[in-house]
């Protein structure tokens, strides 16, 4: 790994010293309109379910119980996207209903008791933070906190809070001695503010207490069609996690924690988190590399992978050879989440370092999958699983096995966006934002718009036709009626993507209005983002306002971690030489930006144009 200087230049000035003026009219884009519409009612559908799903609390009016099926995670996940919709240009109505949800889900869950586990007998959140669980529904839940700095990075609470939190993971606090700084590990499966679970987990950790009413159970099919009582359904919630009980050792899953150091980083350039993060990681690539490019799935507490197993490193809870039997469903699950964890976590290790080799590693563990790919009937499968298949005597030669036509995607556009090698390419599907990156579908960004707004429309339509009331509604029912719609407005704006257990911003683009000092795109202002490589992104803005100017700052990347070389607009080339740069809109007017980019040559930083000096490397 390359080691990095981190310089705080503290004298830069607080905006881009390079401006440029874009004064050729362009008729309003069909794609700039609809951008402003999405944000626009994305941003009034948030207040109507806020409004309606909100008490003056801020509680969420639902039946509030612990456990990962319909928990703490679920309730306050159902707003995981607020604070991005802010960050992109929403209304300040979406942050500020946000932070209310957000305090009053903390006393909402902080007044729970439980019975059948102790790890909610006192209330679901000590110190703030969930007290034990493990980061695939933890991440879960705190999605929206995550990604509260975009807009946020000067509020006191939010700042002390990932502190603290970062500080959980970094033995900074006695009662949570989650990490292991000999063998750099987080020693459970289960951490969280009350530290690791060194025991076995129970069901009832699981699933919490049951109950009294019907709901709709919609972690279930049977659930999805119809209300089910729930302590009759109990027992099978309860059968549902009979092989979820190894939590003792690491879990690749745990790569997920280094997103709350990342942003206590970037929220106050103490290098000690971003160690943390390169250490942790670090660790886990020297087990990648061991295993013969596999990620592990389980490292035991002398931090050698698979040891709690024998040396079967695909073993544990959420592992490459989790095959159970779901008691719930009646049949065998496989549930291997061999990605949740470990990209997000090699991601934010690129953040902090600028080290391609991260990508390398992601690379590595989907070359494996492919070589083992077949097919049949003309269709492409791949592996899930790896180990010893249930039901066979293991035989000391693990194999792949439960091949489906899931291609992993998403995975692969993510090590693609991060490289931009054109070789990462070849294996995705040209269809859609690609195909339209790709100059294949020029049509794309008009028809993705109009469908998420049709989104829209179809959520406030299910919430004025939902039917449940409060006594009958779970944590998890809401998060299919939450009516913000970003996906595509990070790909069409910012040229970025989320697909899934992503909890950190990977984007070409930011936006910042210095007139109102916030971040987000300026009012009447659209941006799409139209192509990218390696070394350039093309950009066009438009001021969609025939009477007054608009002035946006652009920023480089979605923590300022590439940055500008130069600028060809209208036939003229200006150096900038920095991650800022403003662009001033005449009325009516617009303009394509071809910007030469370094990537990955800044430290990340949440710090607003405004009042911040540059994070550079050395």
């Amino acid at each position: 790994m390359r080691c990095w200087l981190l310089v705080l230049v503290l004298a830069l000035p607080a905006a881009s010293e390079v401006a440029l003026t874009i004064r050729t009219p362009m008729a309003p884009p069909e794609w700039a309109l609809l951008e402003r519409e999405l944000l626009r009612y994305n941003s009034e559908a948030c207040e109507r379910f806020a409004q309606r799903y909100l008490d003056e609390r801020g509680y969420l009016k639902h039946v509030p119980r612990w456990g990962t099926l319909d928990g703490p995670d679920d309730a306050i996940e159902t707003f995981w996207n607020w604070t991005l919709l802010h960050a992109l240009g929403g209304s300040d109505s979406v942050l500020a209903l946000f932070k209310k949800a957000y305090e009053g889900h903390l006393r909402q869950y902080g007044e729970l008791r439980t019975k059948l586990t102790e790890l909610a007998a006192n209330g679901a959140y000590y110190k703030e933070f969930i007290t034990q669980s493990d980061w695939f529904h933890t991440g879960e839940g705190m999605r929206a906190f995550m990604l509260q700095g975009l807009s946020d990075p000067h509020d006191s609470l939010y700042r002390a809070r990932m502190k603290r939190f970062a500080g959980f993971y970094m033995n900074e606090d006695p009662e949570a001695p989650n990490y292991d700084p000999v063998h750099k590990i987080i020693r459970s499966l289960w951490n969280g503010s009350k530290g690791p679970m060194m025991r076995k987990a129970t069901v009832y950790d699981w699933v919490g207490d049951p109950v009294q009413g019907s709901f709709h159970l919609l972690h279930n099919p049977a659930g999805r069609t119809k209300m089910l009582d729930f302590m009759t359904y109990y027992p099978r919630m309860l059968a549902h996690c009979n092989e979820y009980l190894d939590s003792v050792g690491d879990s690749f899953l745990n790569l997920a924690a280094t997103g709350l150091a990342l942003n206590a980083f970037m929220l106050t350039g103490e290098s000690k988190y971003r160690d943390w993060v390169l250490e942790y990681a670090g660790a886990w690539r020297e087990r990648t590399i061991a295993c013969g490019g596999m990620i592990p799935s389980t490292v035991g507490l002398d931090g050698k992978p698979g040891s709690l197993y024998n040396g079967q490193w695909w073993k544990g809870t959420y592992g490459w050879n989790f095959t159970i039997y779901d008691g719930e469903i009646e049949r065998i699950a496989h549930r291997n989440y061999f990605h949740a964890g470990t990209w997000p976590g090699f991601g934010n290790a690129l953040l902090l370092s600028g080290d391609q080799g991260w990508t390398d590693l992601l690379r590595r563990q989907m070359d494996l999958i492919y070589a083992q790919k077949k097919v049949e009937n003309g269709r492409v499968l791949l592996p899930q699983m790896y180990g010893d298949p249930r039901g066979y005597r293991y035989n000391g030669k693990p194999e792949w096995y439960h091949y489906t036509d899931n291609l992993f995607v998403d995975r692969l556009i993510e090590i693609y966006l991060r490289s931009m090698d054109r070789r990462d390419l070849e294996r995705i599907p040209k269809t859609g934002w690609i195909a339209f990156l790709e100059g294949q579908d020029p049509d794309y960004p008009v028809r993705a718009l109009r469908e998420e707004l049709d989104a829209v429309r179809r959520k406030v339509q299910a919430m004025e036709n939902d039917p449940t009331t409060p006594d009958t509604r779970l944590a998890d029912y809401l998060l299919d009626l939450n009516p913000a719609r970003t996906d595509e407005l990070v790909k069409l704006t910012l040229g970025g993507f989320f697909g899934g257990r992503i909890w950190i911003l990977h984007s070409r683009f930011r936006y910042f209005d210095p007139e109102r000092r916030r971040a987000g795109l300026p009012p009447d202002v659209g941006a799409l983002v139209e192509k990218l490589a390696a070394d350039s992104a093309t950009l066009t803005l438009v001021n969609l306002n025939p009477i007054e100017p608009r002035t946006v700052i652009v920023q480089a990347g979605g923590y300022g971690e590439h940055q500008f070389e130069s600028a060809e607009v209208a036939g003229r080339n200006v150096t900038i030489g920095g991650p800022l740069v403003t662009v001033r809109l005449a009325p009516g007017c617009g303009g394509r930006i071809v910007f030469r980019m370094t990537r990955y040559k800044n430290l990340p930083t949440f710090a607003h144009p405004w009042d911040r000096g540059w994070y550079g490397r050395e």
